[in-house]
């Protein structure tokens, strides 16, 4: 039997335990006598003995289930009427279950740090969910351990079967819905007949392929038809069209902000390139939208005031946006400088070449190159990219 009764009955939390003293004060009574009164639970001694995590690792999953908890029902852990881990009733016949569709110790003791409230889940529920994923859905043991990994949540909260069913389907096997559950779980939790497969018919008559739609956030998916309208009338006003090959990677971007940041971006945007550049500029590259306003803004002044760069040059190479400013673009700016000062680079070589350049042929091509005509090239350049413009080479 995977536990031994003697793991029940735990002792309280040491008194150098960081976790609140509030978390085991409603811990159950499992004493029939009143002249003896039994020892309150203790959630991380629990994990320590029954589910076999170390005692760090129990201290940090015990208080992640308070937060979580905390969160979820947004009142304290132990204001929650029907906790179901004051006591270690409900948690063995959760492990129990676990155990029963041939998850393993280390399977367990894994599944249960990653979401320790899974042993507060009713048994009735999981019960069925955890058998049907072995019997209807034919997982394997390995499978059914990874799955819980990261949508333990879901099986908790909902019948995950006909989605996982839906999706394992549309996806064309079970490891491409785990990638997908990986980058959001809660795709799995949404309503299949009212939500996400009417979103995913209409984004297969704008033109996205199966494998954009996996690749797009779970917020675009799961999100509710009439939204997903507004993100793609909003990707088409941005210049980017339905059956475009950036069109899925606007609407996701798009998802990613609220709309007014989003508003912010583009009045900045059209303010500092113009209406015109800017569709070019986000037709071509829309993940430019998902820089914050600060960052387009630095980027903006420095490639038209330090650098001379027209906006509509700029808006034709939307990739300019995308390289960090501290440690590319201010310090090959400074080589190009001293080269063409020096009448070592032709003056209208462009910008946008020398930063398209990865580190090694860069520096190859226009520092070592001119290690014996530019003493000092290399140290400039090493100085610029810690964040200090050197004044001469």
């Amino acid at each position: 039997m995977l536990l031994l009764r003697r793991h029940l009955l735990l002792p309280l939390l040491r008194a150098d335990s960081p976790l609140p003293a509030r978390i085991y004060h409603r811990a159950c009574n499992l004493s029939t006598t009143t002249s003896a009164p039994a020892a309150p639970f203790s959630l991380e001694d629990y994990l320590i003995a029954a589910c076999g995590l170390a005692p760090a690792q129990a201290r940090k999953t015990a208080q992640k289930a308070f937060d979580k908890a905390s969160k979820d029902n947004k009142k304290a852990f132990e204001e929650l009427p029907n906790c179901c881990l004051n006591s270690a009733s409900n948690p063995d016949a959760v492990l129990e279950l676990l155990s029963g569709v041939g998850l393993s110790r280390a399977d367990i003791a894994a599944v249960v740090a990653a979401d320790p409230l899974l042993l507060r889940s009713s048994p009735k529920n999981i019960g069925p969910r955890l058998l049907a994923l072995r019997d209807c859905l034919g997982l394997s043991t390995h499978q059914i351990a990874r799955l819980l990994l990261v949508g333990s949540r879901s099986v908790r909260s909902c019948d995950v079967i006909p989605r996982l069913e839906f999706f394992i389907s549309f996806f064309g096997s079970f490891e491409q819905l785990l990638v997908v559950m990986k980058k959001s779980s809660s795709i799995i939790e949404s309503d299949l007949e009212r939500v996400i497969k009417p979103n995913i018919s209409f984004l297969r008559q704008c033109g996205v392929s199966v494998r954009q739609i996996a690749q797009l956030n779970a917020r675009v998916i799961s999100c509710s038809p009439e939204r997903l309208k507004e993100l793609v009338l909003c990707a088409e006003e941005l210049g980017v069209p339905r059956g475009s090959r950036m069109f899925w990677l606007a609407v996701a971007v798009i998802a990613q902000n609220t709309k007014e940041k989003l508003a912010a971006k583009l009045v900045l945007l059209k303010g500092t390139l113009g209406c015109h550049e800017v569709s070019t500029a986000v037709s071509k590259l829309p993940c430019i939208l998902a820089r914050s306003e600060d960052c387009l803004h630095r980027r903006i002044q420095f490639l038209i005031k330090e650098v001379g760069l027209e906006p509509q040059y700029i808006a034709q190479r939307p990739a300019l946006f995308t390289y960090s400013l501290e440690k590319r673009l201010v310090p090959r700016h400074c080589v190009m400088k001293v080269l063409v000062a020096k009448g070592l680079l032709d003056s209208n070589r462009s910008f946008y070449t020398l930063v398209q350049y990865g580190e090694e042929i860069f520096k190859l091509r226009y520092i070592d190159n001119h290690k014996d005509s530019v003493p000092g090239l290399a140290d400039a350049y090493a100085t610029a990219c810690d964040g200090v413009v050197p004044s001469a080479v």
